[in-house]
């Protein structure tokens, strides 16, 4: 399907954000980013309104809620599916979503028998024109090595526990591929929106580390 490298069933992960304490700004992380937004605006190294439009343009057009809507559109439609599957480079340009880190996608499906998961063992590789800005573990050095040795008792740390009867398939980002995890659809949703059924993608789920919203969580 790529050149891209990846690994069966085969790491092991911890949390560790690192270590660094910061006494003088507030504890709840939307206090500490306004604080520190306070202090670069009253020093005149930041423009509100220019800031107004970056986090706009992560949160709402750059962010996980554009992997969430291709993901919703290949639950619905199995024609885009297929598509996406065969050619997810094409299939995500022609939507307008490509730059950032995106410029080759491969799309992989979990399936009863499968259960795939993303990592980028050099770096950080990640497709930030879908999925907006890795998250910390992502770039981790103990979720690169580990997840690779011991995808089981990664995804378990994640909460998401993999049948052994299930294969597990790590997918190695590079320089030039990224991957997109296609969850499987929660059960009862089959008659739902494009807007509903991705209201229920994970950002977590669409690197294989989370599972999708249940439709009692969605609402």
């Amino acid at each position: 399907m790529s050149s891209g490298h990846h690994h069966e069933d085969d790491h092991h992960h911890d949390h560790h954000h690192g270590s660094l304490t910061h006494s003088h700004l507030p504890s709840d992380p939307v206090l500490r980013v306004k604080a520190i937004e306070t202090l670069l605006t009253q020093k005149g190294l930041v423009d509100p309104a220019a800031l107004d439009a970056l986090i706009d343009a992560y949160q709402n057009r750059i962010g996980p809620q554009i992997g969430a809507k291709i993901i919703a559109l290949a639950w619905s439609d199995p024609d885009f599916r297929a598509e996406l599957l065969r050619d997810a480079t094409k299939v995500i340009g022609d939507m307008g979503f490509t730059g950032l880190q995106g410029e080759h996608i491969v799309a992989v499906e979990n399936t009863d028998d499968v259960h795939n998961v993303v990592v980028c063992t050099l770096c950080s590789c990640y497709p930030w024109s879908i999925l907006g800005i890795p998250p910390v573990w992502y770039k981790s050095e103990a979720y690169r090595s580990r997840v690779v040795i011991d995808p089981r008792g990664v995804l378990s740390e994640f909460g998401v526990d993999i049948v052994p009867e299930k294969q597990v398939r790590v997918w190695d980002s590079t320089a030039e591929i990224r991957y997109l995890v296609i969850p499987q659809r929660p059960h009862g949703a089959q008659d739902l929106s494009v807007e509903q059924l991705a209201a229920l993608v994970t950002r977590d789920s669409m690197v294989g580390t989370g599972l999708p919203k249940t439709l009692g969580e969605a609402t």
